[in-house]
This record gives C-alpha cells, structure tokens and sequence, in this order.
C-alpha cells in the first residue's frame, strides 16, 4: 500500500465520518425542534410553522401529522 493509497482512504474516512455526523446532527435538531412544536399552543405553533423555509415547513407539518393527527394542514 503506497502513501497516495494510504491518503485517499484517510481522506474518505473523515468525509464519511463527517457527512454521517451531519446527518446525526441534522435529526436531532429536527426532532428538538418537532418535541417543542408539539409542546406549543396550536395558535403559536402555527404563527412559528409559517415563519419557516417552505420546504422546512412542509417536512414539519408532515411529521406532526404522522405524530399528532389532530393537527390540521393548510
């Protein structure tokens, strides 16, 4: 195994090990964030979903169906 080899693969690892830590960290904000708009009054709840990217408010909205299926969609 030649140096280059050697490089490529530590290289490989730390952007596999960064990609999946991003993905770690991008779950657990999301599910911070739906605990905390299932804990909201669903007037406030709704004023915070709107203020949201479009996208963002549309994953939100869905996953608070699949969990509360009370909660209304525009």
């Amino acid at each position: 195994m030649t140096g280059t080899e050697l490089t490529v693969w530590i290289i490989s690892g730390l952007l596999a090990v960064g990609v999946g830590w991003s993905r770690y960290a991008r779950y657990t904000t999301r599910e911070k964030m739906l605990r905390e708009f299932i804990a909201m009054d669903p007037e406030r709840r709704e004023k915070v979903l709107s203020r949201l990217q479009p996208k963002l408010e549309m994953e939100m909205r869905e996953e608070l169906m699949k969990r509360l299926p009370s909660i209304p969609n525009r």
